[in-house]
């Protein structure tokens, strides 16, 4: 979904990189059909990608040649390609669902990272801050989920900031509510649109030779739980058009996050 300002999630070298406990279970929950890595993100957000469309297409072409080459009946691929898996880091102190067809990606900046295969702007990563920097009590020490939404972005905004000739950046904040879940925890949740526009011929002399073309346009969802204390962050990345197709399941993946009690 690390999060707000360097006041609220300290560098990623602070940040715990302890063994942690995998434990991938079948969930209860429905069917399930990025950020790529970059030197300027802590979460390996990438603000240099292809166009949305481009990446949306060959995803569903790859899928579509799997299945029409598979021997077994289009009904048990499909019974196969959803649904999601459980992840529980014991260790740290938190555990979230995702979809089972996505492949973890080490040494990418987050503590962890998980990634579509085919659609590479579409993951999900966990971070937390360290107690040595801060000390949390609750999610309502970042102050109502507006003011957190607002923090949320100028980190994202931040972190794609670009040093290119005639990049530019549109946001806007979606939404920003907040949930008392089933563990009776609180968790503030944040959903921003960021899109990138550049030019085609950033040299160029003549006005009407520098072309703006949109680069991306990414739905960004973030999940802010407090426990051990620790602030949380569950960060989802999507395109905006697989978004579409695939919200309801991304809600399910942002309601699964918990924060949990870790033994001293």
């Amino acid at each position: 979904m690390a999060v707000i300002l360097d006041s609220f999630l300290p560098p990623i070298h602070t940040l715990s990189s302890s063994s942690r406990k995998w434990i991938p279970t079948a969930s209860p929950s429905p069917r399930w059909p990025p950020i790529d890595s970059s030197p300027k993100s802590r979460f390996s957000l990438t603000s240099e990608s292809k166009p949305i469309k481009a990446l949306a297409v060959p995803r569903r072409s790859a899928m579509a040649l799997i299945l029409s080459s598979c021997i077994f009946s289009n009904s048990a691929m499909a019974e196969q390609s959803v649904g999601l898996l459980e992840y529980i880091d014991t260790f740290d102190g938190y555990s979230f669902n995702y979809p089972k067809n996505w492949i973890q990606v080490r040494g990418a900046g987050a503590d962890i990272f998980f990634r579509d295969p085919f659609v590479l702007d579409e993951n999900i990563s966990v971070e937390f801050s360290s107690p040595s920097s801060s000390r949390y009590k609750s999610v309502e020490d970042l102050g109502p989920p507006e003011e957190a939404g607002k923090k949320v972005l100028k980190q994202y905004l931040t972190e794609f900031m670009s040093t290119r000739l005639g990049v530019r950046r549109e946001s806007n904040i979606l939404s920003t509510s907040s949930r008392m879940a089933d563990d009776g925890r609180t968790y503030y949740q944040v959903e921003v649109n960021i899109k990138s526009y550049a030019n085609n011929n950033e040299l160029a002399v003549m006005p009407q030779d520098r072309v703006v073309r949109l680069e991306w346009d990414r739905r960004y969802l973030s999940v802010l739980g407090v426990e051990n204390n620790r602030l949380y962050e569950l960060r989802l990345q999507t395109p905006e058009n697989v978004f579409v197709e695939e919200e309801n399941e991304l809600r399910q993946v942002m309601d699964s996050f918990r924060v949990n009690k870790v033994n001293a």
